[in-house]
Order: C-alpha cells, then structure tokens, then sequence
C-alpha cells in the first residue's frame, strides 16, 4: 500500500470527522468559526491516531475483516464471490 491510499484513508477520516463534529458543536449552539475550527483540530487528531493505528497493524500483516478496505482485503473478499 503506498503512500496515496494512506493520504486518501487520512483525508476521508478527516472529513467525516470534521463534519461531525461540526456540525455537533452548531448543534450545541456555538458559532461558525468555533465550530470549523474545533472541526479541523480534533478531526486531524482523529484521523491522525486511526491513519497511524491502521499503518502500523498493517506493517505486521493484521487486517481489519470488517472493513475489508485494504487491497489484500478486496482481493481476499472478490475470490469468495465467484
């Protein structure tokens, strides 16, 4: 797995998690700047724990059967369907 699937796994968990918690933070009545930035700081934490977390399992060959999302995995599960 090279370098662009951990930026893209990186970038996704990044989104997802700033618009959560942006959008829970709106929700708790604060305004849009507080908002986006809480977004953006615990959101590049979040990402930055699971990207490291998932790097490092996957350098000692645990994969993640539920999210089949690495490349081993997808080939792995498209076997059993044919």
């Amino acid at each position: 797995m090279g370098t662009t699937f951990w930026i893209k796994r990186f970038l996704t968990v990044f989104v997802g998690a700033f618009v959560i918690i942006g959008a829970v933070q709106m929700l708790k009545g604060h305004d849009s700047p507080y908002s986006a930035t809480q977004g953006a700081i615990w959101g590049a934490i979040a990402a930055t724990v699971f990207t490291v977390t998932r790097f490092f399992r996957s350098r000692r060959g645990e994969h993640c059967a539920v999210c089949k999302d690495t490349p081993e995995m997808q080939q792995i599960d498209r076997g059993s369907d044919a």
